[in-house]
């Protein structure tokens, strides 16, 4: 899967990967997203996340690398039967700006179209400006609550159905 995408840089490539999420490569990432909470919630976050639940048939974890360097991940896993949830969207600092979360996402879909989802559903904390403004601009629109974790005053849910794969 390779994409050209322009962003503030110019032209770039990113080529994304299926990789467990036990990864030697998605784990260094994923402590970046969790210092990236830290800083602006004060936490890492309260979502627990088993390896498996992004295994296929019924989840997936992608990474975007920029030539060899890992640069953005995130996957998705079921909800239902027909719905999944898309977790743990990042793309690391020096990297943003370039429409890689945006590629990341698109394929993301794909992916759930393809293993038969017809819904996703994510959420979003208020101090993520960017990524609401994302999946806002991506055709997610607001939804209730969706999980059986507790209710945080700081999160937002949305939800977008998915078109059949092509």
């Amino acid at each position: 899967m390779r994409d050209t995408s322009r962003g503030k840089t110019g032209a770039v490539e990113i080529t994304i990967r299926s990789l467990r999420y036990s990864d030697p490569v998605v784990r260094a990432l994923e402590d970046e997203l969790q210092q990236e909470y830290i800083e602006r919630y004060g936490d890492g976050g309260d979502t627990p996340v088993a390896p498996d639940e992004f295994a296929p048939p019924q989840g997936q974890f992608l990474v975007g690398f920029v030539g060899n360097e890992p640069v953005a991940t995130g996957g998705f896993r079921r909800h239902d039967e027909l719905v999944a949830e898309i977790k743990r969207m990042y793309v690391s600092h020096d990297h943003r700006g370039d429409g890689h979360a945006r590629r990341l996402l698109s394929e993301l879909e794909s992916q759930a179209a393809a293993a038969g989802y017809k819904r996703i559903v994510l959420t979003a904390g208020v101090k993520q400006p960017e990524a609401i403004a994302l999946y806002t601009s991506s055709g997610y629109v607001p939804t209730d609550a969706y999980s059986s974790e507790p209710v945080r005053d700081i999160n937002r849910y949305y939800t977008k159905d998915l078109a059949p794969p092509e």
